[in-house]
This record gives structure tokens, C-alpha cells and sequence, in this order.
């Protein structure tokens, strides 16, 4: 996949004063966020995330294409991550492996999360913490950061000044009137940035085509506490290991419930340490136990939060139901699913509830109690944003087609003008020059897969081949050719794995098989690619034909 726009080329030299806007990715999508924005030659980073795969097998991430950068890596003058997610911070890595003294800028969480990944590929980061209503110069770029209220702590909108426009890129946020934290949105600091003026509105798209107003995390502590009084064994916690406001609803409501909290999985036992050691989690005397000693308690007193919410293969919870966990799952179990479901992981999601409840536990999720809110701006607070901020071009990030369809109609119907809306893709170009924003052309941007310690190498191609091998199997023909004749000493021998067909059924092929070879040989054809290629036209076209599959045809020519 390079960029979804054809018809659009190259784009042209940057006018002089013009500011120029590429998302590598988070345009079509939900997650692998990363935008790169020039002035005067130097270049502003914001976000720099992964995506997790669906149907891409052996995938364990997808980043961003630096392609678009890979040469201009000194003109770099920082990365703002607006926070500690992973689809804003996953990719860190994997950039700093090409040049590593490129500044880090962020909260105080978001860097510790992010050193904490770095010190994993042993990469010691250059970092400037900043904080809300703190201001920094970064090159040719005059940053100001701005709370905003989100599903992990520490989150920061960015206003960018420069001399040919101002952006404001909200990254991830809501209006959480009540958050747990008491840190909320400050929507004066967007008021003011709007009556200073806005040139291009960057803003969360993710839940644009959700009506109203997204519900405050503390209206699902009921849902949680029913839980506790409901539950006759163990209760075990699936969300995500930076959801920091989630596992201190859990840990509250254990400590009520006179039950022990045992942390499971690396990235969650991770975050927490970092989020205790740094005071946004409190964790009550006494709760917090090493998972090593859960069988020194009873099963009523003990509670389990791990990763997994999302049916990821090899998180915790997905083993759990797979059998594939030292947890054994069963009746009386309560499983709390505290999490939202990411577009493209329905699938997984409901395969992971379904195993759980075939083992007899009881699962509560989104589907069936309020147990999780979203970390993302309704329709509601994306309007009233519009009305204080008053921006005079609009750019939706984050989201898919729809989700960034849907902001842009939004903006459209607080008086932004529709020329004004710039609806892009990732590797879509949009310039803004003298206060109009504008796409001006678009450049390769495709998948960039990590495949174990791998990156870059595997291909669509390989992919498709991978997809072939699993949906589809494979048959295997060998024949051995007598070197000095030309002609068939031993086979063809047909094997096949993976495809459901007795190999009974290739007797009716081989026939066709040797007379093709046969009729090969006669014209002199000797050379054993050309063999291999009659072999897999020949078998191809039968199995096609009559058995209607298309598996992977693996010729082998042997001389003896």
C-alpha cells in the first residue's frame, strides 16, 4: 500500500513562509499516529505510534514509513508525544534507531512510558518534560502545551506558532467534566489560542460520528462495585496497561471488598510501577500482592487485572480462555472486560469472550454492563470546540474515513467554510499558505511490518503468501528427472498439507502432469524454472478448475 490518492503526484517545493502538514499515519486508521510538520526547511514531529495487526500473519507491529524523512533525519528539531499510548509512542523505538539524539518532548508520564520502552532496545533518549501552560521553543516552532482530559493521565494538546500559520493538534482528548484526576480540558486555554487565531485545527476524529456527549469515567464505578458484590470467585480486570483512572477504580473497589490485587503481564506490571512511582496511582495499604502468591488466598479474595481486552493473541486474558495460561479459568469466575472495542478487533474480541464463557466463567463487558467510556470527544464536545477555538481551516486526525467525514461535517456546521475542511490520508501533503490550507500533492506512505527482529522486510507479497498457506494450504510436486535424457525417472509425486482434499483426487492431474512434462522435454526445454512453472500452470489450473481452492504450489525438480 503507498498513499490511497493516485491521482495526486509529487508535491512541489514548499512557498517560501508556507507550512507544510504530512501524516505517515492515524489518517484512515486508528493508531500508527504520526505527523510531520515543516517550516523554513526544519521539521516538527508529532506522535509517533504503532498499529496493531488484523489479517496481516506473524505481524507483531505496523509503524509508519519514515521514508518521507529517512533523509532529512538532522533537519528534525523534536517529537512532541501528546501522550503515553501506544498508537502515539510505540514507534519511538523504531526512529530513534536511525538517528537516536532526536529530542523528546512530552509529559511527565508520556516520558517515562517512552524511556521505559527505550531502555528495552537500550536507546538513552534526550528528553524535555514540559507541562500544561508551559511554552518552549523548538527550532523554528513556538510550542505551547494544554491539558486535555483523556483515558491516561498527563495528556497534552500542542499549539504551534510560526510565522506562516498557527496549529493547534489536540492529540487524544475529551471534556470530562469530572475527571477521577480533577484534571480537565482547558478549554480557556483553547479560547484564548482561538482569539489569537487558529490557521489549522488538528482534532481527534475517533468518536465524530458518536452523538452527544461522552459519559465521565466515574459514572461506571456502580457497574464495577455490582461486579465485587456479584462475584463467587476470582474477578479478573482486562483493560489496558496504561489505563492508569481504570485500575485505581479497581484497586479502590478491592480495598472496599477486602480483596488482594495481583498485577499480570509485563506491560501492565510496567506501566504501574512507573505510574505509582511517579503519584498518579494510589495504591491502597495493603492490596497489591506479587501474582507469585495468589495461592496463598482464597479464590473470593483475590482480584487479577492484565492485559488482553482487545483479543490480542498473546496477552494474558487471550491465553486464559485458549488454555494457554498457568490462570485457569473457570466457573465462577467473573471476567470484567473494562474496555472499548478498537474498530478492526470486534472479531477477536468476541472469540476471546466466547472461549472464556465456554470454560463456564461469567464475562461482563461494554455489550452488557457500563463498565467501560471512551477516551474520545463526542459529536457534543467536538461542536463546542469548533465554537471557542473558531478555526479558519479544519484538519481531522485520528480515525477512519468515516470518523474523519463525520468531524469535518461537524466543522462544516459550526460555520467553517467546506473549503476549508481538508479531508487527507496518511501520505497525503496539505500546505497551508497565506491562512488557506490546501492538499498539494501526496507521497509514499505504506505499512512498515516488524516480524519478530525484523522491520521492513516483510512485504505484501509475503504476507499474501502467508494468508494463502493458512486459508488455503499447500501441495507440494516432486519429480526427479534423469540428467542425461531429459526425461522422468521418478514421480511426479504429489503431497499436500493443510488442504482438507484426500490426495486421491490429483490421480485424475497426473496424467496431464506427465504429458505436459513429456511435451517439454520434446521441445527442448531443460531448464528446471521452466519445468517448475509448467508444473505449477498445469496443477494450478486443475485444482482451480475442479476442486475450486487456490493453494500454494510448491514445484521441486530434482536431476539424478
Amino acid at each position: 500500500m503507498s498513499h490511497p490518492h493516485p491521482e495526486l503526484g509529487p508535491p512541489p517545493a514548499l512557498a517560501k513562509g508556507g507550512v507544510r502538514v504530512v501524516a505517515l499515519g492515524g489518517l484512515g486508521e486508528v493508531g500508527r499516529n504520526m505527523t510531520v510538520i515543516e517550516y523554513d526547511g526544519r521539521l516538527l514531529i508529532v506522535d509517533c505510534g504503532v498499529l496493531f495487526p488484523d489479517d496481516h500473519p506473524g505481524v507483531d507491529l505496523i509503524l509508519p514509513d519514515f521514508e518521507y524523512i529517512a533523509d532529512r533525519l538532522d533537519d528534525i528539531d523534536g517529537i512532541v508525544l501528546t501522550h503515553g499510548h501506544e498508537d502515539h509512542i510505540g514507534a519511538v523505538p523504531y526512529l530513534l534507531r536511525m538517528k537516536r539524539d532526536i529530542p523528546l518532548i512530552g509529559s511527565q508520564l508520556t516520558l517515562a512510558l517512552v524511556e521505559a520502552k527505550l531502555k528495552e532496545h537500550k536507546i538513552t533518549p534526550l528528553t524535555l518534560q514540559v507541562k500544561e501552560g508551559q511554552r518552549e521553543q523548538i527550532g523554528p516552532f513556538d510550542c505551547e502545551f494544554v491539558a486535555v482530559n483523556h483515558s491516561i493521565p498527563d495528556a497534552l494538546a500542542v499549539f504551534i506558532r510560526t510565522p506562516g500559520g498557527n496549529l493547534l493538534c489536540t492529540g487524544d482528548f475529551k471534556m470530562d467534566q469530572l475527571p477521577l484526576d480533577k484534571r480537565i480540558t482547558d478549554l480557556r486555554a483553547f479560547a484564548r489560542m482561538g482569539e489569537e487565531g487558529v490557521d489549522l485545527f488538528l482534532t481527534d476524529s475517533t468518536n465524530a460520528d458518536v452523538p452527544g456527549f461522552t459519559t465521565p469515567e466515574r459514572n461506571i464505578l456502580p457497574a464495577i462495585e455490582t461486579v465485587f458484590e456479584k462475584a463467587q470467585r476470582r474477578i479478573i480486570v482486562a483493560c489496558f496497561s496504561s489505563h492508569v483512572h481504570r485500575v485505581q477504580q479497581v484497586l479502590d473497589t478491592a480495598y472496599e471488598f477486602d480483596r488482594k490485587v495481583a498485577m499480570v503481564g509485563r506491560s501492565m506490571v510496567r506501566n504501574m510501577t512507573i505510574a505509582q512511582e511517579l503519584g498518579y496511582l494510589k495504591v491502597p495499604d495493603g492490596v497489591l500482592i506479587d501474582a507469585k502468591k495468589l495461592d496463598q488466598y482464597r479464590d473470593d479474595e483475590v482480584v487479577l487485572i492484565c492485559t488482553g481486552s482487545q483479543g490480542e493473541p498473546m496477552a494474558a486474558l487471550s491465553r486464559m480462555a485458549n488454555r494457554d495460561h498457568k490462570i485457569d479459568v473457570g466457573p465462577g469466575d467473573t471476567i470484567l472486560m473494562a474496555s472499548s472495542l478498537i474498530p478492526g478487533n470486534e472479531n477477536a474480541v468476541y472469540r476471546v469472550i466466547n472461549g472464556l464463557m465456554r470454560l463456564g466463567a461469567d464475562v461482563v463487558h461494554k455489550g452488557n454492563a457500563l463498565v467501560h467510556v471512551s477516551g474520545h470527544a463526542s459529536a457534543g464536545e467536538l461542536l463546542y470546540c469548533y465554537n471557542i477555538v473558531k478555526p479558519k481551516n479544519v484538519m481531522p486526525i485520528h480515525g477512519e474515513w468515516r470518523h474523519l467525514v463525520a468531524n469535518g461535517k461537524l466543522a462544516e456546521q459550526t460555520g467553517v467554510p467546506a473549503k476549508n475542511v481538508v479531508l487527507a490520508e496518511d501520505g497525503v501533503v496539505v500546505d497551508l499558505v497565506d491562512g488557506k490550507a490546501s492538499i498539494v500533492g501526496a507521497v509514499p506512505c505504506g505499512y512498515v511490518y516488524v516480524d519478530g527482529s525484523l522491520v521492513g522486510t516483510t512485504d505484501e507479497t509475503m504476507l499474501k503468501d502467508r494468508r494463502i498457506l493458512r486459508d488455503e494450504g499447500f501441495v507440494t510436486i516432486i519429480v526427479v528427472r534423469d540428467a542425461a535424457t531429459g526425461k522422468i525417472a521418478a514421480g511426479p509425486d504429489i503431497r499436500t498439507r493443510g488442504f482438507a482434499e484426500d490426495e486421491q483426487v490429483f490421480e485424475k492431474v497426473l496424467p496431464k502432469l506427465e504429458e505436459a512434462l513429456e511435451d517439454a522435454r520434446r521441445k527442448g526445454v531443460t531448464d528446471s524454472h521452466q519445468l517448475q512453472q509448467i508444473i505449477r500452470r498445469t496443477v494450478g489450473g486443475y485444482v482451480g478448475g475442479k476442486l475450486r481452492r487456490r493453494p500454494m504450489i510448491i514445484p521441486m525438480v530434482i536431476d539424478a
